[in-house]
């Protein structure tokens, strides 16, 4: 008597897929408020392109980064109609 036994698992096999993976957080957005103050070299806004752009005292590294060219008061302010740029103003000038 022969017989044929065949064990079938009971999940069957869990397939691939494409999907899954997701990169870290960039961490951009503002570092220093309207109001705060800052120090030379400090920075202001990490951004990708030019969101707000750069006004007295600001500088725009590599990487459309804002940081502060001198010490003061951190001032968000608008340009035109529909941008925006960020300064620094010495303390005394600062209102």
């Amino acid at each position: 008597m022969e017989m044929n036994l065949q064990f079938f698992s009971h999940h069957k096999g869990g397939g691939s897929t494409s999907n899954g993976r997701d990169s870290a957080g960039r961490r951009l957005g503002t570092k220093r408020a309207d109001g705060q103050a800052a120090k030379a070299g400090m920075i202001i806004y990490r951004q990708r392109g030019t969101h707000i752009y750069p006004g007295v005292n600001v500088g725009r590294g590599n990487d459309d980064t804002l940081f502060a060219l001198a010490d003061g008061v951190v001032r968000f302010e608008r340009k035109g109609r529909d941008k925006r740029q960020v300064s620094v103003y010495p303390v005394a000038d600062a209102e």
